[in-house]
């Protein structure tokens, strides 16, 4: 089915195309700072906010009631055969539309001194992770994110689709060194809390609602420069060396918020 209104596009050299799947190829936002959100929800979840839609790419494939979402955006609509899509799509099987969506950029002074726990994601490199944080933080009531190099980016198409929308909403500074994390924090007189394995004060008994709460890589756990600052805080287990970091930031969120 094809859309009442929209200009086909049929060359895979057209500029608009080569942008989509330079960026997807990347695993990033375009030159421009584009997201590419990649499915029915995703876009419903950006309109839904009012982030800026500047184009959909809808596939020969794609459903009704994509097309019908696709114009209620008020973007501009492009249509392409099933096989040019699946050059653009960056996961196996699509459901034939792509939107790209420019969210709201946040600094980080202002993010900071927002309501609500904060987390610090350092070096937090798994998208489906980073992706997960975001919606538990979304769900409990989290001031936002601020992520350290060598995280995720919030703007890859797998951190996006893992945070399923909630990333178009809230707010997050990505990039960050953690010298610059740390001293955003102190200026704003939040207490430096750090989750650890083992060790340190047990999550009833720690002081979250106006902390911001570093959660470690995977790989390493929290680096020197947060550690050393920070309160080291633990959920009490039994048997598992460790939690996975999605799980362990989903309690810590609910365990503030309640």
């Amino acid at each position: 089915m094809q859309a009442d209104s929209g200009l086909r596009l049929t060359s895979s050299a057209n500029p608009l195309l080569k942008t989509i799947r330079k960026a997807a190829r990347r695993g990033r936002a375009t030159a421009e700072g584009l997201w590419l959100a990649e499915s029915p929800h995703l876009l419903d979840e950006a309109v839904d906010c009012g982030a800026e839609i500047q184009t959909v790419v809808l596939a020969d494939r794609s459903a009704p009631a994509s097309h019908a979402l696709a114009e209620r955006s008020g973007a501009p609509i492009r249509l392409v055969s099933d096989e040019i899509f699946d050059e653009l799509a960056t996961t196996e099987h699509s459901q034939g539309l792509l939107a790209l969506v420019r969210p709201k950029t946040w600094q980080i002074n202002e993010l900071v001194s927002l309501p609500g726990p904060l987390l610090i994601l350092d070096q937090v490199a798994d998208p489906g992770n980073v992706g997960a944080i975001a919606r538990s933080a979304e769900a409990f009531g989290a001031a936002g994110l601020l992520l350290t190099k060598g995280s995720a980016w919030p703007d890859n198409p797998k951190t996006l689709r893992a945070s399923a929308g909630a990333l178009f909403r809230l707010p997050i500074v990505a990039g960050l060194k953690a010298e610059a994390a740390l001293a955003a924090c102190a200026e704003a007189g939040r207490p430096l809390l750090a989750a650890a394995a083992h060790g340190g004060t047990p999550l009833v008994d720690a002081e979250l609602a106006s902390a911001a709460i570093v959660i470690g890589s995977e790989a390493h756990g929290v680096s020197a420069v947060l550690a050393d600052k920070a309160q080291e805080i633990h959920i009490p287990t039994r048997r598992v060396e460790s939690l996975n970091a999605a799980v362990a930031a989903a309690i810590i969120l609910y365990e503030a918020a309640r």
